[in-house]
């Protein structure tokens, strides 16, 4: 099993100067945190970046002094416009590398994922793949075109979808090749397969760094996830 990593694309919700996965969180950019915590999954045998032509960030990054750029356990390659085309490009070197492997592919941006919810989506997973997700608990309400509520939707049904999404490389990078605007993350083009990926419920403290406020709950979390280490080492 691979990770695949996309980070070739801008952010641009973030409205930073330069791409959100290389903004700094305590100290450390947000690729640094979330590889870091890739590579202490031990049932991974590598990871695979996918980042933009040209990227100046990417080679000056590092963990304990070694170069992610050169890390025996990463591959980097070249990324596409879309979400769904850098994915492509990293699925095609895990392909290489090992034809029938399983693919977890999980959102640069995400920095807080917990090892332990990955290992539950290891083992929540069936033949048709599955993801990390949170039941909602806010009340849903699914509007008009003149965004007055047209109904109010049973929230028992609805899920977030969060990452790594775990499938079969090969039968992935096959649903990806189909250009498809509708598909938004690997389970959507996997739904469109006729597939039934598995839902596994994740912490709510994995979340996507999009926006601007998004850093300071990411820095409560991230303390908040050290302190609690600390209890158990202690304990």
């Amino acid at each position: 099993m691979y990770a695949v990593v996309p980070a070739a694309g801008v952010g641009a919700r973030m409205g930073a100067s330069l791409p959100k996965q290389y903004l700094t969180l305590e100290g450390r950019t947000l690729a640094e945190h979330t590889l870091q915590r890739l590579l202490a999954f031990a049932p991974l045998s590598g990871v695979v970046v996918a980042v933009a032509e040209g990227d100046p960030w990417w080679p000056r990054l590092s963990l304990n002094g070694m170069s992610l750029h050169d890390h025996p356990r990463i591959r980097t390659v070249t990324g596409g416009a879309s979400r769904a085309e850098s994915v492509r490009a990293g699925l095609q070197a895990v392909l290489e590398q090992t034809p029938d492997a399983w693919a977890l592919v999980h959102d640069m941006a995400r920095p807080l994922v917990r090892l332990s919810d990955i290992q539950k989506l290891l083992d929540g997973v069936a033949e048709q793949g599955g993801i990390l997700a949170c039941p909602v608990v806010d009340t849903i309400k699914r509007a008009d075109p003149g965004q007055c509520i047209d109904a109010t939707v049973d929230r028992n049904l609805i899920w977030r979808a969060l990452t790594p999404q775990l499938f079969p490389a090969a039968a992935l990078a096959e649903a990806l090749a189909v250009p498809d605007d509708a598909i938004t993350d690997e389970a959507s083009a996997m739904e469109a397969r006729g597939w039934r990926p598995r839902l596994v419920a994740g912490n709510a403290d994995n979340i996507k760094i999009t926006v601007p406020e998004d850093l300071p709950l990411a820095r409560f979390y991230l303390r908040r996830q050290g302190q609690e280490a600390g209890l158990e080492e202690s304990s």
